[in-house]
């Protein structure tokens, strides 16, 4: 598992600093990297003001914890900042191949945890994603880490005893979690819910007040910046506008839709210095409203972002270069069938990993609710499957699983 573990941090590293050398950065790259300047020069979680006479640039709201990591591995280093943050995040990258494998072990012994690891050290997606400035890098290892920490809470390897430390601390992983992807907080919501059902009221407290301790000074700040409650970012309002717009095909951001990126600036010229925060309502009212005036037409564009959520095909998959389309379109291809069919094994040999299949749904619903995207697939999805995968291969051989789950646990 260490070999893996190595050579996903060489396979990362190599493709950042041998490959992804000299590419142009995205808008959001961009943000990240101004957020992330002005904390390294002691100006705060902003962005830079535009000169005078300049016109204002758009802007998104943005989760801290990423913009966080990003000025600590850029301001006391001394490397150049993309030297650094590539470094960095290929080593959170090799720590993903870890977690996924801890994971799988849990489902299905150290075997499964194995292939697992192998399997997420050289998958193209989780190979070259951590040469990009995009949150999903940090984020997957955060969310996998508040997996196995809610799998401890759900009793899923048998070592939790009812105390209140385990429900709280999974609480605190989980506001982290949403620090980094607002999102995370509909797998917080799932998982208090189950909890629920299950009549164990005081752990979805405990857990709740666990991610109220970290986020709640997050909001106070918000609160005190912006006049108005911002829970952690305003980034979702832009977002949920732009996944449920009429001239939405269902997938994709306004770059692989230039009619919605239009009507984009339509809104903001009519709405001219508002602040991110400040646009945030509108875009929720006017999504609102759109899904008021046809709510036929929304249930079928929610089918879509569904079918999208699973099937590559969409509008923003087309912005790639026909090398990188191939490379995702064949990976991910394979790992889809293979994840799928291993899932069934995983259900018919009673392994379901309830934490993980809460993840994955979570994943599944801000797809559906917001829109799919590739980047919100791979840090959850994609490892999800990687996970099902090794057990169901594993449990194909039922006696030998259950003595690698027996010598795990």
């Amino acid at each position: 598992m260490w070999l893996a573990v190595i050579a996903g941090l060489v396979l990362r590293l190599v493709f950042g600093f041998g490959y992804w050398v000299g590419k142009p950065l995205t808008h959001d790259e961009r943000e990240y990297l101004l957020l992330a300047n002005n904390l390294v020069e002691g100006r705060g979680f902003s962005y830079p003001v535009a000169a005078p006479g300049e016109p204002e640039p758009e802007r998104f709201g943005r989760a801290p914890l990423y913009p966080l990591f990003l000025a600590a591995v850029t301001g006391p280093t001394g490397l150049d900042a993309l030297t650094a943050i590539r470094l960095a995040q290929s080593l959170v990258g090799a720590l993903g191949v870890w977690l996924v494998a801890l994971v799988a072990s849990r489902v299905a012994g150290p075997r499964a945890g194995l292939i697992a690891a192998w399997t997420a050290a050289v998958y193209p997606p989780l190979v070259w994603t951590p040469a990009y400035v995009f949150s999903e890098t940090l984020y997957m290892a955060v969310a996998l880490g508040h997996v196995l920490v809610a799998g401890r809470v759900l009793g899923e390897s048998g070592g939790w005893s009812g105390g209140w430390r385990w429900p709280l601390w999974c609480g605190v992983v989980g506001g982290l979690a949403a620090l980094t992807r607002p999102a995370h907080l509909f797998f917080i919501l799932l998982l208090g819910l189950w909890l629920l059902t299950k009549r164990r009221l005081r752990d979805a407290v405990l857990i709740a007040v666990g991610a109220l301790l970290v986020i709640a000074p997050w909001t106070a700040r918000n609160l005190r910046e912006y006049g108005r409650v911002v829970l952690i970012a305003s980034e979702g309002g832009i977002t949920f506008w732009t996944g449920n717009h009429p001239l939405s095909p269902g997938e994709g951001d306004m770059a692989a839709n230039p009619a919605i990126k239009r009507d984009n600036q339509r809104l903001r010229a009519a709405h001219k210095g508002l602040s991110p925060e400040q646009l945030e309502p509108v875009y929720y009212r006017e999504a609102m409203q759109a899904i008021a005036h046809d709510p036929v037409w929304w249930v079928g564009l929610l089918a879509r972002k569904a079918f999208y959520t699973w099937i590559p095909i969409g509008p923003s998959y087309t912005l790639h270069s026909m090398r990188y389309l191939a490379a995702a379109l064949v990976s991910y291809g394979l790992l889809l069938a293979t994840g799928l069919a291993g899932a069934l094994i995983v259900v018919r040999a009673r392994r379901w990993p309830t934490a993980l299949g809460l993840l994955l749904a979570s994943a599944v619903l801000v797809c559906v609710v917001f829109l799919p995207q590739e980047r919100f697939r791979i840090p959850v999805i994609d490892p999800a499957l990687i996970v099902f995968a090794a057990s169901g291969l594993v449990l194909l051989r039922p006696q030998a699983a259950d003595l690698d789950f027996q010598t795990c646990a």
